[in-house]
């Protein structure tokens, strides 16, 4: 199972797949919601968007359920690109070491960064 570089709550954008003008979502930008390793999709908030029929039922207070309800479909992580927090476009990320010191001992933490600018991704 490969390591992904994409994480939850990431900016993304969408960069192959049909154009916006054909009904499609690349050039899109959006949150990453989750994100599945087995299967390598990730789900983004406002891309790939559905529509499912549910079954008509009721809530324990009586309110009505059911109906049309759109909402987002996974899509496949090499499918989407990082987006530079600086420049709003899209970036490969790498890892940066840093050597941060706690309680007297020292501690190696990865630090994602941007390859486009260099700043660090949340």
């Amino acid at each position: 199972m490969a390591k992904m570089k994409i994480k939850k709550g990431d900016l993304v954008q969408v960069i192959s797949g049909r154009s916006q003008k054909n009904g499609g979502d690349r050039g899109k930008q959006g949150r990453v919601i989750s994100v599945n390793l087995d299967t390598q999709r990730v789900l983004v908030e406002g891309i790939n968007q559905m529509t499912r029929h549910t079954k008509a039922g009721t809530t324990g207070r009586g309110a009505r359920t059911g109906g049309i309800i759109t909402q987002e479909a996974p899509v496949h992580v090499s499918n989407l690109a990082a987006v530079d927090p600086e420049t709003k476009t899209p970036t490969r990320v790498r890892t940066r070491l840093e050597v941060v010191e706690r309680d007297g001992r020292q501690k190696v933490t990865r630090i994602r960064v941007a390859v486009r600018s260099g700043k660090d991704l949340s």
